[in-house]
């Protein structure tokens, strides 16, 4: 599978070298935006708040 054929994680259009993997800087935009907020998550046990414990 080429760079041509492979799509968008966001949108699923074709992806563009320049924005890899994404096909612009609206959808890495839009990606960073789902990091920021919390909209991604990696599976396992909450963390604990550790600053949470001092008060």
């Amino acid at each position: 599978m080429t760079a041509a054929t492979r799509r968008c994680p966001i949108c699923r259009k074709p992806r563009v070298a320049e924005h890899a993997p994404f096909c612009s800087t609206r959808c890495k935009d839009r990606d960073l935006v789902r990091w920021l907020d919390d909209g991604y998550a990696l599976p396992g046990p909450r963390a604990v708040d550790e600053d949470a414990d001092k008060a």
